[in-house]
């Protein structure tokens, strides 16, 4: 069994989860609310994501836009953390998602892992990048 997250997006995803594809590799998957059977002409009209998959390391990272005229609101209290395989891996994946975001913690060693730092993307995505464990 395994938990993966999954982020609601305002009418973004397909930028952001394209975003993610480049920063962490991986297979991205992506299908519009006009691509169901039963697409409401709004749905059809639109260019929303309805599901979105990016699978990295048998590991997924899933998300939509929320559905056409659902006001929605940004996730504010989960962070996405990500554990990289090195100190170096680390950094570059912090420095690429920090581009446009919110520093809240600056990448640096810390007691429990040699790289450590916590981040809000240019998408209002709350990150926490670590290297491996201590």
């Amino acid at each position: 069994m395994s938990f993966d997250p999954y982020i609601h997006f305002m009418g973004n995803c397909r930028e952001v989860m394209t975003a993610y594809q480049q920063i962490f590799g991986g297979d991205l998957q992506l299908s519009g609310y006009g691509d169901a059977p039963d697409a409401t002409p709004e749905a059809k009209a639109s260019n929303l994501v309805m599901h979105a998959s990016l699978t990295v390391g048998g590991r997924m990272l899933l998300a939509s836009d929320f559905p056409p005229g659902f006001p929605g609101e940004r996730q504010q209290a989960v962070s996405i953390s990500h554990i990289a395989a090195s100190s170096e891996e680390g950094k570059r994946v912090y420095d690429r998602l920090a581009e446009g975001g919110v520093v809240v913690m600056p990448y640096a060693a810390t007691f429990w892992s040699d790289g450590f730092g916590m981040v809000k993307d240019r998408f209002g995505t709350h990150w926490m990048v670590s290297a491996p464990w201590r």
